[in-house]
């Protein structure tokens, strides 16, 4: 086996033990019916397992389970879509799309983007009875949902989870397509993606939901209803397998459904946690959970009897999924959390061996090395990817990764200068002066005497106290 074989091969046997042995702590501990899980590594599934039974046998990965609020990340990937489209933005109002919202005061003005990160003060839940276990029939229109006083908080002053907010978002979707969402939803990402085994109705085999008595080993059926409206909130079932695939989906993107760049919005942060929420963050129809020096992104799930959790780090390459179906028991967030810390701990990613680049721009070149915002100093490195990256060169500081522009400019990429534009001002002879950064002049010696610094440089220079 060489040197690279190495970083594609299968789990290591102690990995795949160390999986197995949590999942079925999970299961045993958490008093789950059935419970299956799933491991990606590099793109692949590298690792399944089952416990329980379901008709009898270890479910398996073409086993169905109820997913609950994952159906909101699929919900806003064809959000984001539309968006891509130029067919609407987020900073919309909903009443620009969906004039049926104005049956409920309030919420004409809440935008698109507000919806998505749970920001547009909305109700927790629809009215009474709970829509989890009632028909969606129950609730035939959107003023249904959102009763008559949908507004718990302020439009875009905290983070609050919402259902109907995603209601909305589903029946925006219904608008600018003029089809059902779960239509959509199969033709633009379940069938480009392959999942064909992600259903809005469960299609065998599939495991029954179930209640399990706290106080006896012993079970009750939950109801199986169709959410109606609510769907986009969380009617969805699927299996590992077609999650797993999901979740390399979230990581990397797929230009037949959205680009890398549009994943990558949506996992990063748009709303704080509430107060108490073990979440670091909320995206764009994306979880994220902070988890010593890793942010892992994804979603829970949960509908009666079923409980669901998908996490994954886009820059290990790990994602687990673990589905269940019970109403409570095991924790499967937390699960997922732990199954991609094994492989990641165990296995740590090999690195892709350093190679030199295969062509470089001089004027490029020049801008290497250290500058001097003031008296900080700090180095500016070429990426591989004709960026550059620029941080301090001693302790902590601003530092960002910069993307090139066509017109010669360079685009922050994350940190304070996120979408801040970094340019090399040069003399009249070709020269570099300085490097302009919003306004922030960096220079090749601190305070150089002769450059642009504002405020200027006093004329006698640096001096002495002796």
């Amino acid at each position: 086996m060489t040197f690279d074989d190495l970083a594609f091969a299968e789990l290591l046997p102690s990995t795949r033990r160390a999986l197995l042995h949590r999942t079925a702590t999970a299961q045993s501990e958490g008093r789950a019916p059935s419970l299956v899980a799933a491991v990606v590594r590099d793109g692949k599934i590298v690792w399944r397992g089952g416990r329980g039974s379901v008709a009898g046998q270890v479910p398996d990965a073409d086993t169905q389970y109820r997913i609950g609020s994952i159906t909101k990340t699929f919900t806003a990937v064809l959000v984001l879509r539309l968006r891509d489209e130029g067919l609407l933005d987020l900073n919309d109002p909903l009443a620009k799309h969906l004039p049926s919202a104005g049956l409920c005061a309030g919420v004409d003005e809440v935008t698109v983007g507000q919806l998505l990160a749970h920001t547009g003060g909305l109700a927790a839940e629809a009215p009474s009875p709970w829509w989890e276990r009632t028909p969606g029939t129950v609730r035939p229109e959107l003023a249904d949902v959102l009763g008559e006083e949908p507004l718990r908080h302020p439009t875009g002053r905290r983070h609050h989870y919402s259902n109907p907010g995603y209601t909305l978002l589903g029946s925006l979707v219904e608008e600018l397509r003029g089809a059902p969402w779960e239509e959509v939803l199969r033709t633009e990402v379940l069938e480009p993606l392959g999942l064909h085994r992600t259903s809005a109705q469960p299609k065998a085999p599939y495991a029954q939901g179930l209640a399990v008595h706290p106080w006896a080993d012993v079970l009750l059926a939950e109801p199986v209803e169709d959410l109606g409206l609510m769907a986009p909130a969380g009617q969805l079932w699927s299996t590992t397998d077609d999650l797993a695939r999901f979740a390399v989906f979230l990581a990397q993107g797929d230009e037949r459904v959205l680009s890398a760049e549009s994943v990558r919005e949506m996992r990063t942060p748009a709303a704080p946690p509430e107060a108490g929420d073990r979440y670091l963050d909320y995206g764009l129809g994306v979880q994220l959970l902070n988890l010593e020096e890793r942010t892992l992104a994804g979603h829970m799930g949960s509908l009666p009897g079923f409980l669901a959790g998908l996490l994954f780090s886009a820059e290990e390459g790990v994602a687990a999924v673990a589905l269940a179906n019970c109403t409570s028991g095991p924790l499967l967030g937390t699960l997922a959390a732990e199954l991609v810390q094994t492989v990641i701990e165990a296995e740590p990613r090999i690195p892709e061996p350093w190679r030199p680049a295969a062509e470089v721009d001089q004027g490029v070149l020049e801008l290497a090395g250290s500058w001097y915002w003031g008296t900080h100093a700090f180095g500016l490195r070429l990426r591989g990817d004709d960026g550059l990256e620029l941080g301090p060169l001693s302790g902590t500081g601003r530092a960002a990764g910069f993307r090139a522009e066509v017109d010669g400019t360079w685009t922050g990429l994350n940190g304070y200068y996120a979408g801040e534009t970094l340019r090399a001002v040069r003399r009249e002879d070709g020269s570099v002066s300085h490097l302009d950064l919003g306004s922030f002049v960096f220079t090749r010696e601190p305070y150089e005497a002769g450059a642009p610094v504002p405020g200027g440089v006093d004329p006698r220079g640096w001096f002495g106290l002796g």
